[in-house]
């Protein structure tokens, strides 16, 4: 009798580590999934950011520029925002097709993705 028990001893010890170690795989897996997810967004925001910046010393470059062509500086600030209302719009129209799918997708992408 004394076997048994021993026996099942052996086996609650062997269940409770075996859980022990799936929980402890499951969070290391999802602090490499959010270190994976959290690493990709900064590095796009970075490039973002470096992005945004050149696009905005283009545009006053260009705003000069258009400004001097059309004999008012501040002619050419009004057609380049003028521009960029008219993309703003097709972006808010187009904005689920165009931004809310592939970042979602890029999210779901990143956090299912095995190593």
């Amino acid at each position: 009798m004394e076997n048994n028990a021993t026996t099942i001893e052996m086996l609650f010890e062997r269940a409770e580590d075996y859980t022990k170690t799936t929980v402890e795989l499951a969070k290391l897996y999802a602090v490499d999934k959010t270190a994976d997810f959290i690493s990709s967004l900064i590095s796009q925001l970075a490039i973002s950011i470096v992005f945004a910046m050149f696009a905005l010393l283009v545009n006053i470059g260009l705003s000069l520029w258009i400004g001097e062509l059309v004999g008012k500086v501040y002619y050419g600030f009004f057609i380049v925002s003028s521009f960029y209302l008219l993309v703003a719009i097709i972006l808010y129209i187009f904005k689920d097709q165009w931004i809310k799918t592939p970042i979602s997708n890029f999210m779901i992408v990143k956090m299912l993705k095995k190593n």
